[in-house]
């Protein structure tokens, strides 16, 4: 098992990652990461290869991908486990033994999935659960963070027979990280503003659907999202308006003839027959097909 000083980090990086999460949300900077500190020292929670064991710590504490790399294909539905590519071809490297280590001693660590350069979403704790030489690749499973930090301060492992848990939590972490990854991709798509009010602050943003998630395409790309502030998604979503597949806004008759305060006009009344402002890449632009399909439920709606 590791030693009290490793042992303590990992419980500190845990509850450091859940305060971020509750206050400042889902994502990290690298700079965040790889300045948090543990009793005045600084510990770096990413490095330059996926496999991260800072030097205060006995084996590794994290494993890092790229979204839209390696991660697009790691999860296994059937199992509900992530697969992780070794360090290299050599099953003896220090790194692909420290995970092994991590698999043999029941030591969570953190899963960070690099959203896009320099920003990242954490996933915790997570645990090696199998090893596949022949395949250069392990297994992880996701477990419930109030389990690992309930545990006694001598080892931040889990018991053994909570395969049941670990694979319902897996499947969450995936469907979380696929909404995350598209959120900020359409946000930084938009350069952090609403395509409707221009509106920068992030915490108030959304990346809307023009396709809902939940129909066969409502995939989490780009060209299905739109950034919008919470009170235009809202109203988005209630077709109070629509867009055209020529990017130009369209408010429903009803909601132009209402008098209900200057919110109203500002938010709603105001945008009709406005154009969205766009991304600036072409490829990132709503697809028009959506935006149509939309347009006419709108219309019927109308």
């Amino acid at each position: 098992m590791i030693g009290e000083t490793d042992a303590g980090i990992r419980r500190a990086v845990f509850e450091w990652l859940t305060r971020h999460r509750e206050e400042r949300g889902e994502t990290f900077s690298r700079e965040e990461l790889a300045n948090f500190e543990y009793m005045g020292k600084r510990v770096p929670l990413v490095g330059p290869s996926g496999i991260w064991k800072p030097a205060v710590c006995e084996i590794p504490i994290s494993i890092a991908t790229i979204a839209g790399g390696p991660y697009d294909d790691a999860f296994d539905e059937g199992s509900s486990r992530l697969t992780y590519a070794y360090r290299g071809t050599d099953p003896q490297h220090r790194d692909n033994r420290g995970l092994r280590q991590a698999m043999r001693d029941r030591i969570p660590l953190v899963y960070f999935v690099a959203l896009t350069p320099g920003v990242y979403v954490a996933q915790y704790p997570v645990f090696i659960v199998d090893d596949h030489p022949e395949a250069l690749a392990f297994n992880v499973q996701v477990d419930d963070i109030g389990t690992t930090l309930s545990t006694s301060s001598e080892s931040v492992g889990v018991a053994e027979g909570v395969d049941a848990r670990r694979s319902y939590v897996t499947r969450a972490v995936r469907q979380r990280l696929h909404q995350v990854a598209f959120r900020e991709r359409v946000i930084r798509a938009y350069q952090e503003r609403c395509a409707l009010c221009l509106l920068r602050h992030e915490e108030l943003l959304d990346a809307a659907h023009i396709t809902p998630d939940s129909a066969d395409e409502g995939e989490p790309v780009v060209t299905n999202g739109i950034a919008l502030c919470k009170l235009h998604h809202a109203a988005f979503d209630r077709l109070f308006f629509a867009i055209r597949p020529d990017y130009v806004i369209e408010v429903r008759p009803s909601i132009l003839l209402e008098h209900d305060g200057p919110m109203l006009v500002v938010g709603l009344q105001q945008i009709h027959d406005t154009t969205i402002y766009l991304p600036r890449r072409v490829v990132d632009r709503p697809d028009q097909a959506r935006l149509q399909r939309r347009y006419e439920e709108f219309r019927q709606a109308s």
